[in-house]
């Protein structure tokens, strides 16, 4: 049976920043909107606080996160236990989208290897903490992390991947604000 936790204390921490791959969920306001799961990995994500997380956001392809938050704020993270003992984990929480010099957007990137697809930090004030038994996960290996979306965005350059963000991180796929 799944557990509540009043707060990310650090042997929860710990897991959660060892885990290589997770999941971002979203959603609209709008019924008929598009809800959005995202996965997520590299070196990215910091516990801030028994109640706060954040992660680097790289240039993706759409923006659905971001216009997500900036529409409503709901969010849910997931982390999986692919190795040793079964477990799932859900933060649920109100985020907030932090561009480059906003308040806090540098002491996250300072904590990660710098990438140049970064393009903004997302921050959770975590409401709700769960775990589950993550029983039907299957047992996995990580071979390694991809270096493609750094090597797209050294490839770019700085105007190359401003001019992509224009194009493709304006607005989301149900005409949400964006970048």
């Amino acid at each position: 049976m799944g557990k509540l936790f009043d707060e990310i204390d650090d042997t929860l921490a710990t897991w959660i920043e060892a885990q290589p791959l997770w999941f971002v969920a979203t959603a609209p306001l709008a019924q008929d909107g598009h809800v959005n799961v995202s996965p997520r990995g590299h070196d990215t994500l910091s516990v801030l606080g028994p109640r706060r997380v954040a992660w680097v956001d790289y240039t993706g392809s759409g923006v659905e996160t971001i216009a997500h938050l900036r529409e409503n704020g709901r969010i849910c993270l997931m982390f999986v236990s692919y190795d040793g003992r079964p477990r799932i984990v859900r933060l649920h929480g109100t985020g907030s989208v932090l561009l480059p010099g906003e308040t806090g957007f540098d002491e996250v990137v300072a904590r990660h290897p710098a990438n140049p697809s970064t393009r903004a930090v997302i921050a959770v004030d975590v409401t709700r903490i769960s775990d589950s038994c993550g029983w039907g996960v299957p047992v996995m290996d990580v071979r390694e992390e991809r270096e493609l979306i750094r090597l797209q965005a050294e490839k770019k350059g700085p105007d190359g991947m401003a001019d992509y963000r224009r194009q493709k991180n304006a607005v989301s796929i149900d005409g949400l604000p964006g970048l």
